[in-house]
């Protein structure tokens, strides 16, 4: 951890802007640009005051990288991207991806990206993701020059090797479950949290009511009109601050998504080990199938009904010589189908070895940062209860007055 690119350069998503150009199609489009920001910490430390490198970049470079990093780094729970367009919100809020407020909190999350992936033993180490950080122009062309996309796995060979893994590793399919279960469990949770921010926007809201009730009472009444007067302006603060409170309690939730991006990370990691075990037992499944075939044409016996031994049956059996060549490009398709499975073997050990790893590193940063943002969204709505408590005492010592 102490080689870690965040222990040597401070990175901040600093501000959003927004701006229109034209897109591949040639056709205009309004879209965010986040000018990012790095600062060497070794010139700081010694009392210096070193300059900001600073550089702009889309939502869309963003995702370039991050697919860059899923397919380079098969074995790494890769952190996720803050969504695209708001979901999961309280009605009341918008859900345009354009808006101010939205926009904000999406800097923050692409700046949590940055941090997560500066400060991963692996990913920090990347010459692609440092020039993204570094590197202005020619950035793009760079990480299309590694050839990440023709490494990429096809979605329909990895739903094929989902359903015809013969022996999956019980770890892994546990694995995959708990990130499928994670995913719903958050999902159902953030859904809550905004019916429930729902609810106390109107519960809030309707205390504004209290405070115009009062205050039209304050004028017909001389004795009580002071006491009336001030407990409405008590009402109507508290049914204000709601706006505030809510705009706070997104950030918390935003935490949550996080967790809730972070399962489909899991789930891609599980995803590449099945394709190897399809793989290694495809490979397997053939050496198996060319032994065979070397030991029928050696022994001159078909063990098995095969296209092949109807053919000698119908049309004779092969010569010597036919017969030995044959068996002689068997077993140089044998001995590299032996290495080949024994390299396989060997990068499916390494696989789990570091997938392991990581995966025990994150499970390890979850249980820190969910703890510490359920802790933390307790601790407000606990305040907000006190605000609450305090607003009606408030008003009780105004009533008291009268």
């Amino acid at each position: 951890m102490e080689d870690c690119l965040s222990k040597k350069i401070e990175i901040t998503v600093s501000e959003a802007e927004k701006r229109t150009g034209r897109n591949a199609m040639n056709m205009q489009e309004t879209y965010t640009a986040y000018l990012i920001e790095t600062r060497a910490v070794e010139s700081q430390n010694e009392g210096q005051c070193s300059p900001v490198d600073s550089l702009w970049r889309r939502y869309s470079e963003f995702e370039l990288l991050r697919n860059y990093l899923l397919v380079t780094f098969p074995h790494i729970v890769v952190p996720p991207l803050p969504e695209k367009r708001a979901d999961f919100v309280w009605h009341k809020l918008s859900a345009d991806n354009m808006d101010p407020d939205f926009v904000e909190r999406r800097r923050i999350g692409l700046e949590n990206f940055l941090l997560r992936v500066a400060s991963h033993p692996v990913l920090c180490q990347d010459n692609i993701f440092y020039s993204f950080l570094t590197q202005e122009g020619g950035w793009k062309e760079m990480v299309n020059e590694t050839g990440f996309q023709l490494k990429a796995d096809s979605r329909l060979k990895a739903l094929n090797a989902t359903f015809r893994v013969k022996n999956p590793d019980k770890r892994f399919t546990e694995l995959k479950h708990y990130s499928d279960e994670l995913q719903s469990v958050i999902s159902h949770l953030l859904r809550v949290r905004a019916r429930v921010a729902d609810r106390l926007y109107g519960v809030y809201k309707v205390h504004g009511n209290y405070g115009r009730v009062f205050s039209e009472w304050s004028a017909i009444e001389k004795e009580m009109g002071d006491g009336l007067q001030s407990a409405g302006h008590h009402m109507d603060v508290y049914a204000a601050s709601i706006d505030d409170i809510l705009e706070e309690e997104e950030h918390y939730a935003d935490q949550l998504k996080e967790y809730l991006f972070y399962a489909e990370a899991l789930r891609a990691v599980c995803r590449k080990h099945e394709l190897m075990q399809y793989d290694l037992e495809m490979a397997a499944q053939d050496l198996t199938s060319k032994k065979q075939q070397c030991e029928e044409l050696a022994t001159g016996t078909v063990r098995t009904f095969s296209l092949k031994g109807m053919t000698s049956k119908l049309f004779g059996q092969e010569n010597p010589e036919q017969r030995e060549a044959k068996i002689k490009v068997l077993e140089e398709q044998i001995q590299e189908g032996e290495e080949q499975l024994k390299s396989k073997n060997l990068e499916g050990r390494d696989f789990v070895k570091s997938a392991w790893a990581d995966i025990e590193r994150f499970k390890e940063q979850k249980n820190h940062d969910l703890k510490e943002a359920l802790i933390s969204y307790a601790v407000m709505q606990i305040s907000m209860c006190k605000k609450g408590i305090q607003v009606w005492t408030n008003a009780k010592e105004c009533f008291s007055k009268m």
